[in-house]
């Protein structure tokens, strides 16, 4: 194929890329496509096929960068109003291993909290790749620090990733808020989104981990400080 074959062949995209470029869903695009919207032609198997061109004229102009999340008004302050709002709305009953915490333990988990959304913001205003991969790095330390200290706290597995979901869903919510209030444009609000949930699952997979790392010493020391069990009497 000669280099003019292969620039033309490129300039026609299928269902998927052209909806993704639009950033709508295949069916909305199905129905552009019948009511005349978007040009479109289907191949003799059937295949709908989009110009890359009149695709990307409908998108907005688009900006060289997105606004960095600090002045579209994301910050840790935030971040932790939206989830003590929730938590005081929030009919669960404090576990355990939460009740038994100091108030120096309490301190110290709200500020690792805060480090974690200072950390995942920049992560996601990054310019640069190697900045975003240090930033996120940084971020699953912590996360595996608090899995391997609640565990040593006693709490179980389960428990350990309700407390991690309460901070991911708040911290989720508050971009998407953020997006819808100031303007993103769809590519750019899917794009922050999705990198902050791509994040938040490395996160919890980090601090997985660490809970299994913190529970192992626990597990050992309950063994070996159980009472030694009397030998069976054989009749």
């Amino acid at each position: 194929m000669t280099g003019v074959e292969r620039r033309r062949s490129s300039d026609w995209i299928g269902l998927g890329e052209a909806s993704t470029l639009l950033g709508i869903a295949r069916g909305t695009l199905r129905r552009w496509a019948d009511e005349g919207r978007v040009p479109v032609f289907t191949t003799p198997g059937g295949h709908r096929r989009f110009s890359r061109t009149a695709i990307l004229s409908l998108l907005p102009a688009s900006r060289a960068h997105r606004p960095s999340l600090l002045r579209l008004g994301a910050s840790p302050e935030r971040i932790a109003r939206a989830y003590h709002s929730r938590r005081a709305g929030s009919r669960a009953a404090a576990t355990p291993w939460i009740e038994a915490m100091s108030e120096a333990d309490r301190i110290a988990f709200r500020e690792r909290g805060r480090q974690l959304v200072t950390l995942l913001l920049a992560y996601l205003d990054a310019d640069e790749a190697p900045q975003a991969t240090d930033r996120l790095r940084e971020a699953e330390r912590l996360a595996a620090d608090y899995g391997r200290e609640v565990a040593a706290l006693g709490s179980s597995m389960t428990e350990a990733v309700q407390g991690f979901l309460r901070f991911r869903s708040p911290f989720v919510d508050e971009l998407a808020a953020i997006a819808r209030k100031r303007g993103l444009d769809t590519r750019e609000a899917t794009a922050l989104l999705t990198d902050a949930e791509n994040a938040m699952d490395q996160l919890l997979v980090a601090m997985m981990t660490g809970h299994s790392l913190g529970a192992g010493p626990r597990r050992l020391r309950a063994r070996r400080d159980r009472p030694a069990q009397p030998p069976e009497s054989t009749p």
